[in-house]
């Protein structure tokens, strides 16, 4: 059986991402994933995969999103700031969104190629972000609901 790296000292942040690339509750599955991933930067010639991860997550984060709410007759997308809470959980959520709807390669492979892309602010995570907050612009009419 080959032995994997797994990161002895990983951080509460990659605890959690590695929480998100789980399935089924198969967690040493989803450490084995992230591992691979971070080999995989490193193979591609980032100096440390570690700061490419957390530099792609940073890029990732909303700060503005809109939510629907029904005031009167009719419902209006109103721009909320998002809390810090969120912001990682969508951060999260979209890279590894945008890693699974690539095919015809590893996981890991497709994850590191999207985390590489989020580092450089490119990428379709990086897109989701980009209209979430246009998104925002454009209702920005409707702040003043916010209140209600």
């Amino acid at each position: 059986m080959p032995t994997t790296y797994i990161p002895q000292n990983s951080t509460p942040l990659q605890e959690k991402f590695i929480n998100y690339i789980m399935l089924d509750g198969k967690k040493t599955i989803a450490r084995k994933i992230f591992a691979d991933t971070l080999k995989e930067l490193a193979n591609t010639g980032s100096k440390d995969p570690i700061q490419v991860f957390e530099r792609a997550i940073e890029n990732i984060k909303p700060n503005m999103e809109v939510r629907p709410k029904r005031i009167g007759g009719g419902v209006y997308q109103i721009p909320i700031e998002v809390t810090p809470k969120r912001q990682l959980m969508l951060a999260f959520r979209w890279i590894l969104l945008a890693a699974r709807d690539k095919k015809g390669s590893p996981i890991y492979k497709r994850l590191a190629q999207e985390l590489l892309d989020a580092a450089n602010q490119t990428g379709t995570a990086m897109k989701k972000k980009e209209d979430t907050h246009k998104m925002a612009a454009a209702n920005k009419a409707f702040a003043h609901y916010a209140r209600f």
